[in-house]
């Protein structure tokens, strides 16, 4: 499910606000393989995107701005250290000229969630700042300015399902999933990234190769019972230290397995967010008011990941 992205050689300034939305990423599996000798931990993620999302929207013009509203403004921290300034500052650094403008990010998804909140963001600004300027996704520009602003931007770029490999710089072609009819629920604690590679205490050392037979097994699959069944081969190594982080999570996972169609229960990322995955969309609306209704405090969402 791509972003609406303009047409392959367009060119010219879009007049106007244009706008986006920076969809929630959910790890649906995640290994960590090593840690290479610069320090960066080595992965292999199947990241699949949700329909719960961040809206961000610019209005073309020389000067870079930004403003932050919504339900989840205030854990976005200081304006200064948003990504989607710092993306759209790391494009003008290799596009002299570039046309920039006034960002308005009306924030929903919980940061230090483990679902690529502000990653997904700057990815969206970066997808408007190619709409203003005519230019396409695939120009280089673009793509070291994701690399240069985070390991998870590269990846919510174009939005799409894919395995992301090594530090987040190696992509897969898309992946193209099933729609699975899931629940979002993060049980109000934050869980830095940093905090949980730490925690991991994993030494430099030799890397581990990918799992290529459960690639094999996942992609093509249209049958939302049977990727399930093949997602339960993998895991997430971030679960043990983010756990031990955070025991809330543990709770979360629990309330999940609680529920009787819950399919597969998994954390994303670094945490605290952790998803169910059910048959039916109804199963999963049903989920959700049931863990909204024991845990009011809780950010609970049904959505449909693909």
């Amino acid at each position: 499910m791509a972003a609406d992205l303009p047409a392959a050689g367009e060119t010219g300034v879009s007049p106007g606000r244009l706008n986006e939305k920076a969809r929630a990423k959910v790890n649906l599996t995640l290994a960590v393989l090593g840690r290479r000798a610069d320090g960066l931990h080595v992965l292999d993620s199947l990241v699949a995107f949700a329909g719960i999302a961040d809206e961000l929207s610019l209005e073309p013009g020389a000067d870079l701005s930004l403003e932050v509203s919504g339900p989840r403004a205030d854990e976005t921290g200081a304006l200064a250290d948003n990504l989607v300034l710092k993306a759209a500052k790391a494009l003008g650094e290799r596009h002299p000229g570039l046309v920039l403008g006034h960002f308005r990010l009306d924030k929903r998804l919980p940061a230090a969630a483990g679902i690529g909140g502000g990653s997904s963001d700057a990815a969206a600004a970066l997808r408007l700042l190619a709409r203003a300027n005519g230019l396409p996704l695939t120009d280089e520009r673009i793509l070291v300015a994701a690399r240069a602003t985070g390991s998870d931007v590269p990846v919510c770029l174009e939005g799409v399902s894919r395995w992301m490999r090594g530090a987040g710089e190696s992509l897969s072609a898309p992946v193209p999933l099933p729609p699975l009819p899931a629940i979002l629920v993060n049980p109000g604690v934050a869980t830095p990234t940093a905090d949980v590679f730490r925690a991991l205490a994993l030494p430099v050392g030799p890397v581990a190769s990918s799992e290529l037979s459960l690639a094999a097994a996942i992609e093509g699959e249209r049958s939302p019972v049977r990727l399930i069944d093949n997602l339960r081969r993998g895991g997430n190594d971030l679960e043990p230290p983010a756990l031990a982080l955070r025991p809330a999570i543990a709770e979360a996972l629990g309330a999940l397995r609680d529920q009787p169609a819950c399919r597969l229960a998994r954390m994303s990322g670094s945490g605290a967010t952790v998803f169910g995955l059910f048959e039916t969309v109804e199963a999963a609306v049903e989920a959700r008011l049931a863990i909204a209704e024991h845990r009011p405090g809780w950010w609970v969402v049904d959505t449909v990941i693909c």
